[in-house]
This record gives C-alpha cells, structure tokens and sequence, in this order.
C-alpha cells in the first residue's frame, strides 16, 4: 500500500520554445508508484512569476506531498542536472516570462534569506540515474529565472509553513524531437531517458524518507 505522496511539477512551453520536455515528463510520471511506497501526482506550472507560486501552493495543499521535485527545460545542456541551491534572485536577463514580464535583481521573497539548499538526496540520485544509463550530473544553482523561483519558493514554503516536504530541481534537456527541429545541433535525451533517470532519481529520495 502507498502511503507517501511525490508532487512532480513540469513547466509549461515559454519563450521560442513551442514544447517542453519537462510538462511531458511530468504527465508520463503521474498515477506511477515508486519505491512501492509512493504515488506520483505530476502536474504542469505556468512560466508566469505572478502566478507561478500560487499554483503550487495550491499543489501543496491539495496533496500534502513529502516530496516536491520540479523540472524544467535547460537548452543547451547534455544531461539531467540536479540543482543543489536556489537563490534569492529573479532576473530574466533578456528572457521575459510568459506575460511579457521582465525584471532584474528581484528578490523571490523580500524577507527571506539569500539562498536555500535542495533536501532531496542529490548525489544518491545522481548515482542511480547514472547506473539507469541516463547522463545526470549535479549543477550548483538553478539560475534566476523560474527554475530559480521553484526551487527557493518551495523549499522557502518548506522551511515557514506548516508542511514538511523535501523539495529539489531537475534541469532536463531537449528531447531529440525537439532538437531535431532547430538547426543550431542542440544537445538533447530521449524522453524515455528522461522519464527513466527522474523515475529512478526519486525512487532513491523516497527510499530515504524516514
């Protein structure tokens, strides 16, 4: 019987980007059980700062969830990348979110502190999506756009509310569909790759619940 709950959140296409392969993740991974322990909700978030963090406390407290583990799209990049540091940042730095709205040298919360630490077990994950065949490494910080603000906004709830969850990110790259459709020869994974190394990544972060 499942008694714990993992909140997968995959974002929505933004920018020049007409798909994204963190929302298809996302909803390939809802309804699985993992680790025999643990049900999967996978839901899509809005690349909107306004809206974004509204969405996923309700999240929150439609599942209770002891897990939270975001994905987003990181063109250019090889491998699954697990995001060790949010940061109290948002700067766009050219890139506007999917309202138009750019900013520079935000704050994600204006009483909170500089940064917060990812509470999944990153290098345990690392180790088992790697021995899953998938190209995973860790990455120091999520950047400062929306990937940036799940991370802090999430592990911000975690640290002040009165939910206790762990909460991490992961970076995806293109599918090979996707890439196969620019010509600019970006890296890119096989979705099923991708579902593979996430699936086998949070298997790892369940097993350690206590």
């Amino acid at each position: 019987m499942t008694t714990r709950t993992v909140l997968v959140t995959g974002y929505e296409p933004f920018g020049e980007f007409e798909t994204n392969p963190a929302r298809r993740i996302a909803r390939e991974l809802d309804g699985e059980t993992v680790a025999d322990a643990a049900t999967v909700v996978g839901r899509e978030l809005p690349v909107v700062f306004d809206r974004m963090e509204s969405e996923l406390e309700g999240y929150l407290e439609e599942y209770d969830p002891d897990i939270v583990c975001g994905l987003g799209l990181a063109a250019g990049r090889a491998t699954l990348s697990l995001e060790r540091v949010g940061i109290n940042l948002r700067d766009t730095a050219g890139v506007p979110d999917n309202d138009d709205c750019e900013v520079t040298d935000d704050p994600v919360d204006v009483e909170g502190p500089n940064a917060y630490f990812a509470t999944l077990p990153l290098r345990e994950m690392k180790s088992a999506m790697r021995a899953a065949d998938v190209p995973t490494t860790l990455s120091t910080d999520a950047g400062t756009h929306l990937c940036n603000d799940f991370l802090y906004a999430a592990r911000h709830r975690a640290e002040t509310g009165d939910r206790e969850f762990r909460a991490g990110f992961v970076h995806v790259p293109f599918a090979h569909a996707d890439a196969a459709e620019r010509d600019e020869g970006e890296p890119s994974m096989a979705l099923e790759a991708m579902a593979r190394g996430t699936r086998e990544g949070l298997t790892v972060a369940v097993e350690g619940l206590e």
